[in-house]
């Protein structure tokens, strides 16, 4: 029996993972993918907030070379982190 075919004989010994489509995942996939997500949108909402907290460290001539006044700035850093 060559390579080929004895992987082939081999999956069908799991007629779990034969049967469930390709592309369907088990739960612990979902989960996986769930926790990567809220990962990922907690990341974007951190970063937005490092951005805010920058806005209000700069100086007048670095806003001014942005187009941001002082009062935008100030407006843009003290909101919600989920704004």
């Amino acid at each position: 029996m060559d390579t080929i075919a004895t992987i082939r004989n081999s999956s069908s010994a799991f007629p779990s993972k034969a049967l469930r489509p390709s592309g369907q995942r088990g739960f612990v996939g979902r989960l996986v993918r769930v926790v990567r997500s809220l990962a990922r949108w907690i990341d974007h909402l951190l970063e937005r907030r490092r951005g805010r907290l920058a806005l209000l460290e700069m100086t007048d001539d670095q806003l001014k070379d942005i187009g941001i006044s002082r009062c935008d700035a100030h407006r843009e850093g003290i909101r919600r982190f989920w704004d």
